[in-house]
């Protein structure tokens, strides 16, 4: 069984939801307020969040940045207006997707699945790829889908550590953002440009002070760790 947290101060969205994903082998549960959904999950172990932009206490933006302080849980925002400077925000503060409103509950079931498979197979070690990937001070575990810089474990997105998986599978390969929009999936094209961007940037900023991911002007994004 697939446990999701929906965030929502709607309690008839939570309803809907709730009677409408039982058919997919989904049980929600839900919080009305960002305090709320803190609680349970400290209490819980889920395997994906729901999250409302539009929100009493605290809007969804902080709530993201709060969970993902201390949590890598995939997180899909849903955004009342739609527009893109919301969905790029949320992209920048580590959600995994995003979905407008209104919205067919169908739809979000189809968002999940991508979300969860994303995430799934970012777990999985690559064929013919070693269990452990070393490059200077980086060490990426595949098999717990873990890495830790000078020691200490890097809080990674599922599509974030998708995007590092990738990047050191294959060192010293320049990757056009159209290669890592195919690769990686999921993207809306409305922003994928500035997605693809964010995502980089975000990665690069938990790897800091090192610098392992170059620009190539013109051409996309270089990892340059020398294996060990």
């Amino acid at each position: 069984m697939t446990e999701i947290l929906l965030i929502d101060d709607d309690k008839k969205l939570a309803d809907l939801l709730g009677q409408y994903f039982a058919q997919f082998g989904f049980e929600l549960a839900s919080a009305t307020l960002p305090s709320q959904g803190f609680s349970l999950l400290e209490k819980n172990n889920y395997d994906l969040v729901i999250l409302d932009i539009m929100l009493p206490e605290m809007d969804g933006f902080e709530v993201c940045k709060a969970i993902r302080r201390n949590s890598n849980i995939p997180i899909i925002m849903l955004t009342a207006r739609g527009e893109v400077m919301d969905r790029i925000v949320g992209l920048e503060l580590g959600a995994d997707d995003y979905l407008p409103k209104p919205f067919e509950p169908r739809e979000l079931v189809a968002r999940i699945h991508g979300v969860l498979k994303r995430a799934k197979s970012a777990t999985e070690t690559v064929n013919n790829q070693a269990a452990e990937l070393s490059f200077d001070t980086l060490l990426i575990d595949t098999g717990r889908r873990q890495a830790r810089l000078d020691g200490d474990e890097l809080l990674l997105s599922a599509m974030e550590y998708q995007l590092l998986l990738l990047f050191a599978s294959s060192p010293n390969k320049t990757f056009s953002r159209d290669e890592l929009l195919n690769q990686l999936k999921g993207i809306d094209a409305d922003v994928y440009t500035r997605s693809i961007d964010i995502l980089v940037s975000r990665l690069r900023q938990k790897l800091k002070p090192h610098d392992f991911i170059r620009t190539i002007r013109g051409q996309g994004y270089l990892f340059v760790g020398q294996a060990s």
